[in-house]
């Protein structure tokens, strides 16, 4: 059908005998199949793949949301670890903070993944920018001696802070509940930095922000070495 067309054209832009003879050629011109390239061979090789990404962000406050992100996240990539053919290195994920802190018990929820995934996965944990309040400790949960921080990196400690309002035995109730909360943070930043016990509570007691350098961070064991 299509050298019958062809054949129409060259009829109407061509004197009749030049037309009919570039007519015969078209009909009689042996056929032609497209050849399709793929990337792999226009490249001379593989075609590249996507990177095999585990990189996990904390740049916001710690809150329930972003804290539900960021457990969901950090379970799937210990599940893609488990269903990795047996033999097969497991990939680390990396986990960087940036971060004013936030909510303790968000802190805690995060802290208690941590703790779970690392049974089975590297977490390397990478504090930039600022690590402050409940940063801190979700900076010095990651996997001993792959911990990192940012040489321009403001870290910042303090005592768990709440408010709360009603009656007074409800009021001292909470009181207690804040005193027990203080005491898991004390225990899990002793277990997990250099600082002891009555160093650091005496740090929290002073009752202000307590600033630390990079350096610092590394000297205290917050962080494993300056990036």
């Amino acid at each position: 059908m299509m050298r019958k067309i062809i054949g129409k054209i060259i009829e109407t832009i061509l004197p009749r005998p030049a037309a009919e003879t570039a007519s015969k050629q078209a009909e009689e011109a042996p056929k032609t199949e497209l050849k399709t390239i793929s990337l792999e061979q226009l490249l001379g090789g593989d075609a590249p793949k996507e990177p095999d990404l585990r990189v996990i962000g904390l740049y916001s406050s710690v809150e329930d949301e972003k804290i539900a992100e960021l457990t969901q996240a950090l379970l799937y990539l210990n599940e893609m670890n488990r269903l990795l053919p047996e033999g097969k290195e497991k990939k680390p994920v990396e986990f960087y903070i940036n971060t004013y802190g936030g909510s303790a018990d968000d802190m805690f929820a995060m802290y208690d993944v941590m703790q779970s995934v690392m049974e089975e996965t590297e977490i390397h944990t990478i504090g930039v920018g600022k690590v402050m309040s409940a940063g801190t400790l979700l900076l010095a949960a990651g996997t001993k001696g792959k911990r990192k921080i940012g040489k321009s990196c403001r870290v910042m400690i303090h005592n768990v802070a709440a408010g709360n309002f009603g009656t007074l035995p409800n009021l001292a109730n909470e009181l207690e509940a804040i005193q027990q909360l203080q005491e898991d943070y004390i225990s899990a930043m002793v277990d997990n930095t250099k600082f002891t016990r009555k160093k650091l509570e005496r740090l929290l007691n002073e009752k202000v922000n307590i600033y630390l350098s990079a350096e610092e961070a590394v000297k205290y064991g917050l962080a494993d070495e300056i990036m």
